[in-house]
């Protein structure tokens, strides 16, 4: 099954949640208890936060959307198709989402030195269809932080194949934020491609031990 992509940029302006919305998310910080409207509200707040410039990819790969979306969780997995050396991942919601990169030997003329900590929290998990970041940042090794953002992946069934979509967002427009959306467009397409190709050759990641949450 051949792979199609598609990358577009958007930039829009920022809406804010309705009044309801925030008694919603913070009964859900009060009580700790997770439903289906916390995780839908918590996206919203997110994404008003950081809608501006975003970027969409899609794949297909041939594989099931449980081991798509796992592959996003195990460490073994994130160390083969997006090179990561280091991972702590919880598919829960409020759950830790930290991946790290070797340092680059080399320096981009805007960001400086590459690789670094990507992190945010996962606010909704759906296994096998869905998962979302907020609050994620990227910390360059030797530069300010670049955040906050948002990270929405999803997953469907394309006929014998799974459909990957992967949306990065975030609210600036500065000449940092513009090179590293760049970077990661770039970025993603390479990293989806290896992604495509692990799976694709028999690889089965699983999330790891403290994965699927029964709903409240």
């Amino acid at each position: 099954m051949c792979c199609t992509r598609t990358t577009t940029w958007t930039q829009s302006g920022v809406h804010a949640p309705p009044p309801a919305a925030h008694d919603t998310i913070g009964t859900f910080y009060a009580t700790g208890v997770p439903t289906a409207r916390h995780g839908m509200v918590a996206r919203e707040l997110a994404m008003a936060k950081v809608q501006g410039f975003h970027f969409d990819h899609s794949v297909v790969i041939t594989a099931a959307p449980t081991q798509v979306l796992a592959a996003f969780f195990d460490p073994h997995a994130l160390a083969v198709w997006w090179g990561t050396v280091r991972s702590v991942t919880t598919p829960r919601p409020l759950g830790v989402y930290a991946i790290e990169w070797e340092t680059t030997p080399f320096q981009d003329d805007v960001l400086g030195t590459l690789g670094g900590v990507f992190h945010g929290t996962v606010m909704e998990f759906r296994n096998g269809r869905e998962f979302f970041l907020a609050d994620a940042y990227w910390l360059p090794p030797e530069s300010d932080p670049i955040g906050p953002m948002a990270l929405e992946v999803s997953c469907r069934i394309d006929g014998p194949a799974t459909r990957l979509e992967v949306r990065q967002s975030g609210a600036e427009d500065s000449a940092r934020w513009l090179r590293y959306y760049a970077l990661i467009a770039s970025g993603w397409k390479d990293s989806l491609v290896a992604l495509k190709r692990y799976l694709e050759h028999g690889a089965e990641p699983r999330l790891p031990s403290r994965g699927i949450t029964r709903r409240m």
